[in-house]
């Protein structure tokens, strides 16, 4: 029995040792920073410690991978790539992996309202447009959507969402934005992150969100795209950072930096915003990417380098991580290193922060190729489709109506729908879609039989008797008006008009700011035209940021606004002309009366003499968060849970809201702050809480909105956010608009 034992061991024994040595086998061919059982820290630490110099360098910059070569790769070593999709990019993870660490690739795509740049991916409403339901919930689903679509076409990341904060409108980024509303874009921008990141890092239907652009990039001179900023630390920290602020903390993986510079510090030149700020005070542990060539615009344009090595060393000293399609920072950040002007150790930071990045997704493990047969299913999903339909219809502002609207189809024989965005799907889709100018025409468009314009939407709804008209009338991007007498011919021969009018592509986007806001083209003839048929006219505004009204259009019955609704835009409108659904959308975004009133945000800082120009209101057409609906909602018994709120503690606001009209409808309730007595000057009123409540037709609820100490805050005039003990005001309505308003004073302190 001892012996059987004895050999029993012996055997155990010559396991263990040769499973040792299988090990130590197995670990001297594989390196550490490919073992997935080690910590983070520990494979970064090993990965740099075998990387030279040049290959530290490769892996912070992003490359344009547009051309057909892609022999950069095996020569520059890249850390990133973007504006790659479908086999090719296959090819570009295999070039990857056969380099002599074998790092993986990181895919960005501007996946900017839906995967934008693959043909037939759903589109969703533009994100201005998508601000208008006041529905986080639904951006969070619309991020969702997005990452389902992008993951299998092999891309990580996305440069999404846009926190600019708008404030000239003949910006040409104006419909990129959620807004003019720090408050609401934080917490819509919080909600597409939480959509696009899904369950973290290494979730694997999950894509990087981006934080964009960082920080004050929206702060233009006459509305010109990227020029200088005006914004001092205090103006930043008012109304420009706190949306970033809430994205880092609702975990943004990634930042962009601006075009722009401020007090003469291009935002990728501005080590105070990317380090002491984000990095620091902040403790965001992602990455900062540059936007489009930046480093290279500090010697170009903004022309404060010299050259492309001082240009390197400023960019990776004020805290840049990746630096986007500069391929001359490649020889000149080597140069500088080997000059003695930049330390490698400072090439290092930047990397471990990528590469730490990238083993906490899994791409050692799972480099995540593409897989093009489940992208076509996920990008043909139903379940996609109506997501997108749902986020149009919420996405509808009902500006104006004279009791015209909704229409009975049943009562009607025809239908005038004129205007040259009554069928146009590009103009639908809007900026950063196939087809508009991020891509060459040769690039195509989205299928055309993928997105529903208005014309479809009303030939599918509408009863076999009723007749659709349509005729084009007038081009927006020339002033040929040959087709207005066709226009009016159909107008006098229907019960109803319907002019779709707004902007074209070529008027909206980067480098595409406009002087004027005024209807481009033959609109504004045509819409005079129209009024004198004497037919009742609704109209539909398809744009991307707001216009200056003719007064046209100011007499007109009904006025929608849609903004860029997406492939399912003319399905919804549709469906809200013929009373199928009550529209719910607010502006986040004030329409002015003339070009002449900007800034016209509704957040002004008070003080000036006077309360209007000597020649015109200071009022705008339509303010921030108005929107109509077909039925009527009543505030009442406004009131607090306490009359005094004490440091690190919260207030809940309560107010009775009724339907008193004949539909079911949906209504979001705004609540604004006043501080009535500041130490230095702030804002006349600010956002600070909202809720969107649904109520059948009579029906009553008490809404329940909670602030925060937080909610109380402002910057004093040495740049701290605080909160001054005092008398305040709580604002709460269905609009900006102080007539809109119920009011009530709270102590804090």
């Amino acid at each position: 029995m001892n012996k059987v034992k004895n050999a029993e061991t012996e055997i155990q024994i010559a396991a263990r040792v040769e499973s040792l040595l299988k090990k130590m086998n197995l670990e001297e061919k594989q390196p550490a920073y490919l073992n997935p059982s080690l910590s983070v820290e520990d494979r970064v630490a090993d990965l740099l410690n075998r990387m030279t110099l040049e290959e530290k360098v490769g892996q912070i910059i992003m490359w344009d991978a547009r051309s057909d070569d892609l022999s950069f790769i095996n020569t520059r070593y890249p850390g990133s790539i973007l504006h790659i999709l479908g086999e090719k990019l296959n090819r570009a993870m295999d070039m990857a992996a056969k380099n002599r660490l074998g790092i993986p690739l990181l895919v960005g795509e501007d996946a900017i309202h839906g995967h934008s740049f693959w043909k037939g991916a759903t589109i969703f409403p533009t994100q201005l447009a998508l601000a208008a339901s006041w529905n986080p919930s639904l951006l969070e689903q619309v991020g969702r959507v997005t990452a389902e679509e992008v993951v299998p076409t092999g891309i990580h990341w996305t440069f999404s969402p846009v926190l600019c904060l708008t404030r000239d409108l003949r910006w040409g980024r104006t419909g990129e934005t959620f807004g003019e509303d720090p408050y609401l874009i934080g917490e819509l921008g919080a909600a597409m992150i939480r959509g696009y990141q899904g369950e973290g890092l290494q979730d694997p239907n999950a894509i990087l969100a981006t934080a964009k652009h960082y920080a004050g990039y929206s702060e233009t001179q006459g509305g010109r795209d990227a020029s200088e900023a005006d914004i001092s630390p205090r103006k930043l920290r008012s109304y420009f950072l706190p949306p970033f602020e809430r994205a880092a903390r609702a975990g943004a993986m990634t930042f962009m930096t601006g075009y722009q510079s401020m007090e003469g510090v291009p935002s990728t030149a501005n080590h105070w915003l990317l380090t002491e700020v984000l990095k620091d005070e902040w403790g965001f542990k992602g990455i900062i990417v540059t936007d489009w060539d930046n480093v290279g615009r500090l010697v170009t344009e903004q022309q404060i380098c010299a050259d492309y090595v001082e240009a390197a060393i400023v960019a990776v000293r004020a805290g840049n991580d990746i630096m986007m399609t500069t391929p001359q920072f490649y020889e000149a950040a080597i140069e500088a290193v080997h000059s003695g002007r930049l330390a490698e150790s400072e090439i290092d930071a930047p990397c471990a922060r990528l590469l730490a990045l990238k083993f906490r997704m899994g791409l050692f493990e799972n480099p995540r190729r593409p897989n093009l047969q489940k992208a076509d299913v996920e990008i043909n999903r139903p379940e996609h489709r109506a997501v997108n339909l749902e986020s149009a219809r919420q996405s509808l502002v009902l500006l104006q109506n004279n009791g015209l609207l909704p229409l009975d189809p049943t009562q009607l024989k025809s239908i005038a729908l004129v205007g040259p965005n009554a069928d146009d799907d590009l103009q639908q889709l809007g900026d950063w879609s196939l087809g508009a100018s991020q891509h060459p025409p040769e690039a195509g468009k989205h299928p055309r039989e993928k997105t529903t314009t208005l014309l479809d939407g009303l030939r599918n709804l509408a009863p076999a008797k009723l007749k659709i008209q349509h005729e084009r009338g007038c081009s927006i991007i020339d002033d040929n008006l040959s087709g207005i007498s066709a226009a009016v011919a159909a107008a006098q021969t229907a019960d109803v008009v319907v002019a779709v009018v707004g902007d074209h592509l070529n008027f909206i986007g980067e480098t595409l700011s406009t002087a004027t806001l005024e209807l481009q083209g033959g609109q504004i003839a045509l819409l005079d035209a129209l009024e004198k048929t004497n037919k009742p006219m609704i109209v539909v505004l398809v744009n991307s940021k707001p216009l200056v009204l003719p007064a046209s259009v100011k007499r007109a019955a009904a006025i929608i606004e849609v903004f860029n609704p997406g492939m399912e835009g003319g399905q919804a409108l549709a469906e809200a002309l013929f009373g199928q659904i009550n529209p719910s959308g607010k502006l986040t975004i004030s329409i002015p009366v003339h070009v002449g009133q900007q800034p016209i945000f509704y957040s002004q800082v008070r003080g000036q003499h006077g309360s209007r120009y000597a020649d015109l209101t200071q009022e705008p057409l339509f303010p921030f968060g108005h929107g109509l609906s077909y039925t009527k909602y009543v505030y009442s018994n406004l009131r607090l849970s306490s009359t005094k709120l004490t440091q690190g503690n919260s207030v809940q606001i309560f107010v009775d809201v009724e339907n008193v009209g004949g539909r079911e409808g949906v209504e979001s309730v705004q609540v604004y702050v006043s501080d009535v007595v500041t130490s230095v000057t702030w804002v006349n009123k600010a956002l600070k809480g909202f809720a969107r409540v649904q109520l059948a037709s009579g029906e009553k609820k008490t809404v329940q909105v909670e602030l925060p100490w937080e909610a109380f805050q402002i910057v004093n005039a040495q740049a701290q956010t605080i909160v001054e003990p005092g008398e305040f005001e709580i604002l709460v309505g269905a609009s900006s608009r102080d007539n809109d308003l119920l009011k009530v004073k709270l102590l804090v302190g």
